[in-house]
């Protein structure tokens, strides 16, 4: 991919790795899905995994970190904006293609992408890469992921309704597989903390393990829904374009916005870019809990938005990160991330 040299080196290697990972398990999927009693083994594995997940999540969060990012408030309100205010209204605007583009099930799994919380890690990498506000970054991602466990389904409920598996069973899972881990990770960061920083690249490595899990999963599930026959290269195509429509809109008003509302350089870059993405890494565990073996055509509208914010976004990040810097504006350090899936 020789279009991949002109990115940030170390979101290159994750983007391009990763995205062979997750379309090898769509694949995989699609030709040897878990079914019997191998499908009920993997399922309680993906349970497990998603629980997980979300334990080590709130592991790594520091609640010191968090609370002293509350005092760029207003930084943070924009970006919750644009995260849970304008992606849902495109995506209600969206519904009019309904039958013509997109089913029904794309169609509620493009408004799933519209709900789903910001990234943490891709946001952060992303940042730095352009010299924005990382410390801002951190806390914007961390607020957004903490908001969505609520938001996310309440939001889901309200504006896909009965139109998938939905129930407020959904909502009882999501506290117990989600909100209970997390606030386990959070107590025990104390003494267990210590450990994942320093164990922090086989973490991620199980994270990502975690998540291709989840997308087994949910695509096994849905080969035996007959998802595949829902599926013709025509919506295929019209799903990317709109896509990348949404991507391109949530760009342009998020970098609009942030100009009227007289932010500086940095703080600019922290709302482009944490305003506009999504995160994989916590949209496909909400999205396994909520939708059960609809799931499998839900996540790829989210699926292909994700890998097309990090293209798009890595190559913005680039150019900002050539640009000159006022004077006192002096660029922040680089900060040593690893891109996840988020």
């Amino acid at each position: 991919m020789t279009w991949l040299k002109s990115w940030p080196g170390r979101l290159r290697r994750a983007v391009d790795l990763y995205v062979v990972a997750l379309l090898g398990t769509v694949v995989l999927a699609a030709l040897l899905p878990a079914t019997g009693r191998a499908a009920t083994a993997v399922g309680g594995g993906a349970d497990v995994a998603i629980g997980l997940l979300f334990f080590l999540y709130g592991a790594r969060l520091s609640t010191r970190e968090a609370l002293d990012g509350l005092r760029q408030w207003k930084l943070h309100l924009v970006v919750g904006a644009s995260t849970f205010v304008l992606f849902p209204v495109l995506g209600l605007a969206v519904g009019s293609l309904v039958p013509y583009l997109l089913s029904e099930q794309l169609y509620a799994g493009l408004l799933f992408l519209c709900v789903v919380p910001s990234t943490v890690q891709s946001s952060i990498a992303l940042t730095s890469t352009a010299r924005g506000n990382v410390p801002a970054a951190i806390c914007a991602g961390t607020y957004s992921s903490l908001a969505g466990m609520v938001a996310t389904p309440l939001l889901a409920a309200w504006l896909i309704g009965s139109g998938v598996s939905f129930s407020l069973h959904g909502l009882l899972t999501i506290v117990t597989e989600l909100l209970l881990p997390f606030l386990a990770g959070q107590l025990l960061r104390r003494w267990i903390g210590g450990f994942i920083g320093r164990h922090k690249k086989r973490i991620g490595l199980l994270d990502r393990f975690s998540i291709l899990l989840v997308v087994y999963t949910a695509f096994s599930k849905g080969m035996e829904e007959g998802i595949w026959r829902q599926m013709t290269p025509g919506r295929l195509l019209a799903l990317l374009v709109l896509a990348a429509s949404l991507l391109a809109v949530a760009l342009a008003t998020t970098s609009f916005a942030a100009r009227r509302l007289g932010f500086g350089r940095e703080d600019r870059i922290t709302i482009v870019f944490c305003g506009s993405n999504k995160s994989l890494a916590t949209g496909l565990p909400m999205a396994a809990v909520l939708f059960g073996s609809s799931a499998g055509l839900v996540i790829l509208p989210l699926m292909l938005f994700h890998q097309l914010q990090l293209m798009v976004c890595a190559v913005i990040a680039g150019r900002w990160s050539r640009e000159p810097v006022t004077a006192g504006a002096a660029p922040l350090p680089p900060v040593p991330v690893r891109e996840t899936a988020h």
